[in-house]
């Protein structure tokens, strides 16, 4: 309720371009490391499970080829 009260008598422009170009230029560095830390921990938790998932593939590959050739014998 104060924000439009302060806001009340200003142009369009500064609540729309003047306060959010303040905002990024003020806080822009910390928005930044947020995103950055956001996106490499999606990273390394969509290659941890791509690594789980072609290590499980490959130990069934090995196991099903090993039990295989055991009834060879």
């Amino acid at each position: 309720m104060a924000a439009k009260g302060i806001f009340a008598g200003m142009p369009w422009w500064v609540k729309w371009v003047a306060v959010p170009v303040i905002a990024l230029v003020m806080f822009g560095g910390v928005i930044l490391t947020v995103v950055g830390f956001v996106v490499n921990l999606l990273f390394k938790a969509l290659l941890f499970v791509a690594l789980v998932g072609g290590l499980i593939y490959v130990v069934r590959k090995f196991i099903s080829g090993a039990s295989s050739s055991r009834t060879d014998w």
